[in-house]
């Protein structure tokens, strides 16, 4: 550059600094001049904005995050963050919809707005009478892929304290599955799915008879087919019940739970705490003595239970006084919320597991959670989501599925049956 070009360009950056200064100052003047114009002439307006303007960046700092991922180093570990990249992204909740109940609510609607499947109904007679169900969902054809009828992997679904096959959250993971190639099977509890009792007994979260019974029926059907079974809510913790106590000998291959309340004495507390929390608390208990006036055939002639007595329950722990503890033989509902709880058991499973949970979920609050325990364990690992609230995970600012649990199933899913020896490897 010649110098008379150095000495214009110097001349040319004072100039631009100092129009710069004065053209910030006086902008910033106009700016405070219009924003007490706006404010004048349309004061809501105004500050509606700047609720808004300030609603946003709550969002952005203090509501979006990464999830969090616990578990051992291990050939696990990796292969998860390896094969379900969702949990290293930020999962963004829907911005005008993060509150936990919100979550859990309007996901719940979404969800169940989808059609109902159309399934292939198996009834299984149990050992002592009383019969469950199977539904088999064949869905739309699948392209030509590597498996036959007898090495088919199965995909296992089930349930949570009130569903059956067409409950929201089932309807929104079996098609996913099926479309990977498993062949996809919803569980129905005793009663549950529109069957009628056999027998005066249901189901609760500390038995796990029945569920192992049935694992066992469908490895005999198919013995040459690996089984991934996820338990949604009060099914995944019958599920992890099932691993804890069957460990080496259990006949899921990998497991995935969805929700799941690990320490029912924690969780009922936190169901019991005035307002939002204890309206749902009474709403499942509407629907658990729906389930009961379901039965009244034979529920109202069980000599354990008052039937009218358990069908005017209130809340949870009011059930559980009066039906679920007479009918398994516990002593309080704090005996059987203990007994029930995983928390302190996970070091026993020893198949692939896979679980995922909201820290704001109110059945199963951050405080709750077996964060310590899975850190140690050899085979779960433990993805737990900012917000999400309990079976929500919705996200985007117009919410459509899939939301994040059913991408991470799929994701889980897509790699446990891309990897024939993928199993066998972490068992």
């Amino acid at each position: 550059m010649s110098d008379t070009g150095y000495v214009t360009g110097l001349s040319a950056l004072s100039i631009i600094d100092q129009f710069s200064f004065l053209d910030l100052k006086q902008y910033l003047d106009l700016s405070v001049d219009n924003a007490w114009l706006i404010y004048a002439t349309n004061p809501r307006s105004a500050i509606a904005f700047v609720l808004a303007i300030v609603y946003i960046i709550y969002y952005l700092l203090k509501v979006v995050k990464k999830p969090d991922f616990y578990c051992r180093e291990s050939r696990f570990g990796s292969f998860i963050l390896k094969t379900c990249p969702v949990i290293q992204e930020k999962f963004y909740p829907t911005l005008w919809c993060f509150d936990t109940h919100a979550q859990t609510a309007i996901a719940n609607a979404i969800r169940g707005a989808m059609p109902n499947l159309i399934y292939k109904r198996e009834i299984v007679d149990l050992p002592d009478g009383g019969q469950v169900s199977l539904d088999w969902y064949d869905g739309p054809p699948r392209p030509k892929d590597k498996f036959n009828d007898e090495n088919r992997p199965i995909a296992l679904f089930m349930p949570g304290l009130t569903g059956d096959s067409q409950t929201e959250y089932i309807k929104s993971l079996i098609p996913n599955a099926h479309a990977f190639g498993y062949r996809s099977v919803a569980f129905n509890n005793r009663g549950r799915g529109g069957m009628k009792l056999k027998t005066p007994r249901l189901y609760c979260a500390a038995n796990c008879e029945d569920v192992e019974f049935i694992i066992k029926y469908i490895k005999d059907k198919y013995p040459k087919a690996k089984i991934v079974a996820t338990g949604v809510s009060l099914g995944g913790i019958v599920l992890c019940r099932y691993l804890i106590q069957a460990g080496a000998n259990a006949l899921v291959d990998a497991a995935m739970l969805i929700s799941v309340c690990y320490d029912l004495v924690e969780g009922c507390s936190s169901m019991s705490k005035p307002g939002l929390n204890m309206l749902l608390n009474q709403h499942l208990a509407k629907s658990l003595c729906r389930v009961v006036r379901e039965q009244k055939h034979i529920l109202e002639q069980c000599h354990q239970i008052d039937y009218h007595e358990v069908i005017q329950s209130t809340t949870l722990r009011q059930f559980d006084e009066r039906f679920t503890i007479k009918m398994w033989n516990f002593k309080t509902p704090e005996h059987y919320y203990k007994e029930a709880s995983n928390k302190s058991k996970l070091s026993y499973i020893k198949r692939p597991t896979l679980c995922i949970n909201a820290a704001d979920d109110m059945f199963a609050p951050i405080y709750s959670l077996p964060i310590e325990e899975v850190k140690k364990s050899s085979h779960v690992a433990l993805v737990v989501t900012h917000r999400g609230g309990h079976i929500g995970f919705m996200e985007g600012l117009f919410p459509m599925l899939p939301f994040f649990s059913e991408r991470l199933s799929k994701q889980y899913l897509s790699a446990l049956i891309r990897l024939d020896d993928i199993i066998n490897e972490f068992s």
